[in-house]
């Protein structure tokens, strides 16, 4: 098997590729097929599919509907320009787009992906700014421990510091404010009284800054690969209130939220009562099929930069794979089986049943935290009396490392952010499903703490 993997790898570079061991053996899982919320490895294992690939795949594996209209419009238009030309599938996703998200979000551009699409975003606010006449518009809030993407821009207002130590971004003008995560800091405050403090700190910083001076702020409703951080009660609404009252564009990052995960198509409005002026989407676009993304403007933005307004500037932003037909073919076919299984309202009903058995591992001494809202969570671990600095982060990893290893001898995909394991099943999944997921999890974190207390394997 080693001789095996080696060859696998020996062409590839993955993304975060990890650089002092390229071209060795690997253990990463090599995944052949998939099934409904299970995938098979090469050694015949079947996985719960954990993570449901990377937060997108909503509608599980295999299904046919996608695949026969992927073919079928393969066969009919395998491909159309969005620089030039229109093609159907784009104008009826758009108008079903349009048709779910808040207020008068109501012109939609599709990019490639969720990092595509924040970039595309930014630019069109900077495009804005310059057209009227407002140049020195130039600041972004972000916050720490959010992700945004990996392009140019999505990853300068990233906050994921470990991502992008040694690669270039944007600096000056982005500025970064407090994790919204309770238990990371300030526990000697209430949850309100910690609310109060990062509006005032968000408030604080577009002061100092001077409103006139800020472009945007981008805030996912809940962080994803910052650790599935869902902020206080009432936190993401107070933040756009304190946005839109200096005429600030508020762009919500709904690429992880969007689509079902939260139990509505989108989630700024019916689950914490905004209304952005963006709306970034991606991952359960397509269910995970085929790639696309984009992101949803309000008329009243839109106005402002168009017709006598434009100053007869364009929009020069666009890709290859820009609405591609076949891309929205699978999309469309998505979003038929969301609708016709019902899953929307199956997520609302079982997402309570899947935090609560989460939580049931706050017994395991490895486990610190238990967290999330609708169908994505994480399982926060850490060695009680554990070290400080450097030998943290290396413990934090291996033991992210050893729990994911036990998870697949139990039926498992995890996805490890260090020391958290990430959990977002397909929309699919039934409490029977989440009952067998939790049982493996549990089986994997009990050995690993007491593989970790016995053996002493991390110092």
């Amino acid at each position: 098997m080693s001789a095996c993997r080696h060859h696998f790898n020996r062409h590839s570079l993955h993304p975060w590729a990890d650089l002092p061991g390229l071209g060795g053996d690997d253990s990463t899982p090599v995944i052949v097929s998939g099934e409904g919320i299970y995938i098979t490895d090469d050694q015949g294992r079947r996985l719960i599919d954990g993570p449901a690939g990377m937060w997108c795949m909503q509608t599980g594996y295999g299904r046919r509907e996608i695949a026969d209209a992927v073919a079928e419009q393969i066969m009919q238009l395998g491909y159309s320009t969005a620089f030039s030309t229109i093609n159907p599938r784009e104008v009826e996703l758009a108008r079903r787009i349009a048709g779910e998200t808040p207020g008068d979000l109501n012109r939609v551009f599709f990019t490639t992906g969720g990092s595509t699409a924040v970039d595309s975003a930014l630019r069109l606010c900077q495009l804005a700014n310059n057209i009227k006449g407002q140049r020195q518009r130039k600041h972004i809030l972000s916050r720490y421990h959010a992700y945004h993407g990996s392009t140019f821009l999505s990853a300068s207002v990233t906050g994921k510091e470990r991502d992008k130590t040694a690669m270039d971004t944007l600096q000056e003008q982005v500025h970064f404010l407090s994790v919204p995560c309770h238990s990371y800091h300030h526990q000697e405050l209430s949850e309100e009284a910690f609310c109060d403090f990062l509006v005032q700190e968000l408030e604080d910083r577009i002061l100092e800054l001077g409103p006139e001076n800020v472009m945007c702020f981008i805030a996912e409703p809940v962080l994803g690969s910052g650790g599935v951080i869902v902020p206080p009660a009432n936190y993401n609404r107070r933040c756009w209130e304190v946005v839109k009252k200096y005429d600030i564009v508020y762009i919500a990052d709904e690429v992880v939220t969007a689509f079902g995960r939260l139990g509505h198509w989108f989630a700024s409005e019916k689950v914490f009562g905004v209304v952005p002026d963006i709306i970034t989407f991606a991952k359960g676009l397509t269910s995970g099929y085929v790639p696309l993304g984009g992101f949803a403007v309000s008329d009243r933005f839109i106005e402002e930069i168009s017709g006598a307004a434009s100053g007869g500037n364009i929009y020069s932003n666009g890709y290859t794979w820009s609405a591609n037909p076949v891309s929205c073919a699978a999309a469309l076919a998505s979003w038929d089986i969301i609708e016709r299984e019902g899953l929307l309202a199956h997520v609302r009903e079982v997402a309570p049943y899947f935090q609560q058995q989460l939580r049931t591992l706050l017994d395991i001494p490895l486990v610190a935290d238990v967290r999330g809202t609708g169908l994505m969570a994480a399982v926060e671990m850490r060695l009680e009396n554990g070290v400080n600095g450097e030998k943290l982060l290396a413990q934090d990893y291996a033991i992210g490392e050893l729990v994911d290893s036990y998870c697949h001898q139990f039926g498992l995909l995890v996805r490890p952010l260090i020391n958290v394991c990430i959990m977002s099943p397909p929309l699919i999944i039934t409490k029977n499903q989440i009952d067998d997921m939790v049982l493996a999890l549990r089986k994997a974190l009990v050995l690993a703490d007491a593989d970790l207390r016995s053996r002493k394997k991390i110092a």
